[in-house]
């Protein structure tokens, strides 16, 4: 396979991990630990996987005039995007939260415009639109949601915060993946998360009752950062080495079809026509998205 169909199946990977993680990290919230203190479990945990496999491939040296550029990096992608997601989940909802990161790729693609002067088609601002439309629609009309959630407009507004940071990451980190090893920038991007994320949220990782924790939340909790941090990272940062911030960005329009998915599977919701119609609608946005006409008149 090439290196652009591989980097298409890594983010559509990292965004099935960031589907599912919206029902099982609220699950977790505030009933065993709270937002702060659940981040700093997350970089904590990722920042250690990555220093040991990084001792296993060929050391890289940052260059220091790339040192500003990664230092934000780490403040957009796993400081800010990190912290706003997890508040914002713990206010709103799960449906939520997945349909407010849809509006990621419409921040990217402007962002992308005004910042790195990248390329926006008319194929690819169609299918932004049609898969948001689909998003929308899959969650104002079709969805009900039955969970805590004691303040969902101020829920809501973090993670609008949340998804215009994470947008903002996917353009700061791109010049990056050009040069560096994935695991080179992953290792130093979340040794600087926990500098600065250890002393928000210590006093909530310190009111874990570790001792009386049940494995149920044991094991949601080894989800969000073996898959949730630590994977989704790093197929990400994988995927920006082939393809443009914005192609990245519209996979966040599968994450509300994937949560519903979820729950239908867990018996928490069921399939009905508009879910359907407006599936359909996610997946052709992200097509639509996801070509690269560019190249193939190149080629010809």
């Amino acid at each position: 396979m090439s290196n652009r169909v591989l980097a298409l199946i890594a983010a559509l990977v990292a965004t099935s991990i960031f589907g599912i993680n919206h029902t099982l990290a609220k699950g977790l919230m505030p009933d065993y630990i709270q937002p702060l203190g659940f981040v700093t479990i997350r970089v904590l945990g990722a920042g250690i996987l990555f220093w040991i496999i990084s001792f296993f491939i060929k050391n890289e040296k940052i260059e220091r005039r790339h040192w500003p550029r990664l230092l934000l990096s780490a403040l957009f992608g796993m400081v800010i995007n990190m912290i706003f997601s997890f508040k914002g989940l713990s206010l709103s909802t799960p449906i939520n939260s997945s349909v407010m990161v849809t509006i990621t790729p419409i921040l990217v693609f402007i962002l992308s415009a005004v910042l790195i002067r990248e390329k926006i088609t008319i194929l690819k601002g169609s299918g932004a639109l049609i898969g948001l439309f689909g998003g929308l629609t899959l969650i104002l009309f079709g969805v009900q949601q039955k969970v805590g959630a004691p303040n969902i407009p101020l829920g809501n507004v973090l993670l609008l915060i949340n998804a215009l940071s994470y947008g903002m990451f996917l353009i700061v980190a791109k010049p990056l993946t050009k040069t560096y090893h994935p695991i080179t920038l992953m290792r130093w991007l979340f040794l600087t998360a926990i500098i600065i994320n250890l002393p928000i949220g210590w006093s909530e990782f310190r009111e874990v009752d570790w001792v009386n924790i049940p494995f149920s939340a044991l094991w949601r909790i080894g989800f969000v950062v073996l898959g949730t941090t630590f994977t989704t990272y790093l197929l990400n940062i994988y995927a920006l080495k082939h393809l443009s911030a914005s192609t990245i960005g519209v996979f966040t329009y599968l994450q509300p079809v994937i949560a519903i998915a979820f729950a239908i599977v867990s018996g928490a919701d069921e399939l009905n026509f508009l879910k359907v119609l407006a599936s359909i609608l996610v997946f052709l946005g992200v097509f639509m998205v996801s070509k690269n006409p560019a190249r193939k008149r190149a080629k010809s």
